[in-house]
């Protein structure tokens, strides 16, 4: 329920707070002093567009406010799912800056005008005597044939499993799809993996080739190089080998004069070592260097053919070939077992299928029993707001499975005496449609927790035994639900359980509209005014008195 409503620089509203009850709640006032303006201030919060032609004053900012009680309405997962503090008193506020940029909050968390919408349409419900559309509405309909039928448990058993159903098939169709499309490329594919296969790649491979190949191609270079070296150390006229014994042996004579001397000795013995093993190693080095050009066309062969793979995938490593083949590899047996995948997928959209047939079968012979209760409810609810001669049916039809179940169903209205029922869009007109939804809502607040509803001058058109009807079903609907009424009837204000007036205050440069509670005895003024003008008579503040009695 909405516990408090706060306004502020809204059109010709420049401060306004009410504090609705969990009742009836009855909003009057002249024409033109602000009513319809506190309904699309309410409409903002329920995510309605809006610019800077709002402002009352063009340079502050626009605030709307609401307090919701949002315990009995189970919101708490779209709460989760929205990424929102749930609070038992949930905040919703819209602001409007003079830039023109709206923003949107709940719980003090900033939100999209969507996620405001969505939380909207849960907690409030505006119905005025222009508002058909829903009517007309599939979804709407069976709503209110399955509440009234007693029948939601088995329409969610229903729509869950479909729900499934509708995956299924999406599923199946997606996989049918995949087979088809891989089909088109399999013999290709097949060819590219087993000549990646066949290729028998190696990671580092490549490296290890490209340094043989190089060793291959230069051998004779290599090992020419190595043995001259080996011969200038060890032969010729002055090998190096040869100078440094006869320089080690010209140290050895005088190492013990000094010590300096003996360390010198020691250094070029290191050295000798050193170039003796260096000889040995590249000799070594020279014999093993083999020349073997059929060797070295067989690893440019292989080269050649990795360069060529590379090219063909458009990589530059054997380590990307390999990925590919692994890729290629996964896809094929994928593509192997997607027939697995579909019988499995088939077999569950089977019986998921047969499963909804079987709980749509419920769902119908369940509406079934309900209809002759619900047609004979609504034709006498009807007959009481005023259309004496109206009779209401409803007509469902089997026919192909639906996220309704397994039915079309049909509103049928006649408000006239031996003209058979057609459908409402042909023969309901606007006031007709008004007392059809307020009967609705009459009847459904008895079998479900609606919103806060709001009802915008229903009652226009009506007057007299009528009024007081509506009156009385309005009160029987506020003993479970949060009502709000605009209306312009005195014998709606008189069952107000909260009764408040709008006015228009005039000032030298505008006009401001203002809202206030009315007492008991600001009541029986105000109503004597509806009854009897602007100057009410004394019989009109009787009758005023009389009619708050009544309630």
């Amino acid at each position: 329920m909405l516990k408090k409503l706060h306004i502020r620089n809204y059109a010709l509203i420049e401060h306004l707070e009410i504090q609705p009850v969990n009742g009836l709640n009855v909003i009057t006032g002249e024409t033109g002093a602000g009513k319809s303006i506190l309904l699309g201030a309410v409409g903002l919060l329920l995510g309605n567009r809006a610019d800077t032609s709002v402002l009352f004053d063009q340079n502050s900012k626009c605030i709307i406010e609401g307090i919701f009680g949002i315990r009995a309405y189970h919101l708490q997962k779209f709460f989760e799912e929205s990424e929102l503090d749930y609070e038992e008193d949930t905040i919703i506020r819209r602001e409007i800056n003079p830039a023109g940029k709206s923003r949107a909050f709940i719980n003090d968390t900033p939100v999209t005008l969507d996620i405001m919408r969505m939380l909207g349409a849960r907690l409030m419900d505006i119905h005025s005597q222009h508002d058909s559309l829903l009517l007309g509405r599939s979804n709407f309909q069976f709503t209110l044939l399955d509440n009234y039928a007693g029948c939601m448990s088995a329409r969610e058993k229903f729509e869950t499993t479909y729900t499934e159903l509708k995956k299924a098939e999406k599923a199946l169709d997606r996989l049918r799809k995949e087979k088809e499309g891989l089909e088109k490329e399999a013999d290709y594919q097949q060819f590219i993996l087993e000549e990646l296969i066949n290729a028998k790649l190696e990671s580092g491979e490549q490296d290890e080739l490209e340094k043989e190949v190089r060793l291959l191609e230069h051998a004779e270079e290599i090992r020419n190089n190595l043995n001259q070296a080996s011969q200038l150390l060890s032969e010729g006229e002055l090998p190096a080998l040869e100078s440094m014994r006869s320089a080690r042996s010209l140290l050895s004579s005088i190492r013990n004069y000094g010590d300096n001397y003996s360390s010198l000795h020691d250094r070029l013995e290191s050295c000798l070592i050193e170039l003796n093993d260096l000889v040995i190693e590249i000799q070594r080095s020279g014999d093993d260097v083999e020349f073997d050009p059929e060797k070295a066309e067989q690893i440019q062969d292989r080269l050649s053919n990795l360069y060529s793979l590379q090219k063909k995938h458009h990589v530059t490593s054997v380590e990307e070939l390999v990925e590919i083949r692994e890729k290629l590899d996964q896809e094929a047996l994928h593509y192997h077992d997607l027939d697995d995948e579909i019988d499995k997928t088939a077999e569950r959209a089977e019986f998921l299928r047969k499963e909804s047939f079987s709980l749509a079968a419920t769902l119908t012979r369940k509406r079934t029993m309900g209809i002759p209760s619900l047609e004979k409810e609504m034709t006498a609810l009807l007959q009481q707001v005023g259309i004496s001669e109206a009779v209401f049916k409803i007509r469902i039809s089997q026919g192909d499975l639906n996220s309704h179940g397994q039915n079309t169903i049909e509103l049928l209205f006649s408000a006239n005496k031996g003209i058979a029922p057609q459908a409402l869009a042909k023969v309901a007109s606007g006031g007709e449609f008004s007392r059809l939804m307020f009967c609705i809502k009459r009847i459904l607040a008895e079998k479900v927790s609606l919103p806060t509803i709001i009802f915008d001058e229903i009652d226009t058109g009506v007057s007299g035994g009528i009024a007081l009807k509506m009156g009385e079903m309005m009160k029987f609907m506020a003993k479970s639900h949060q009502i709000i009424s605009i209306s312009h009837l005195p014998q709606m204000a008189a069952r107000a359980d909260r009764h408040y007036f709008v006015y228009k205050e005039s000032g030298s440069n505008t006009s401001v509209s203002r809202i206030r509670e009315l007492s008991t005895q600001e009541r029986v003024e105000e109503i004597a005014k509806m009854i009897g003008g602007e100057k009410p008579s004394e019989n009109a503040r009787e009758s005023a008195r009389e009619l708050i009695n009544l309630t």
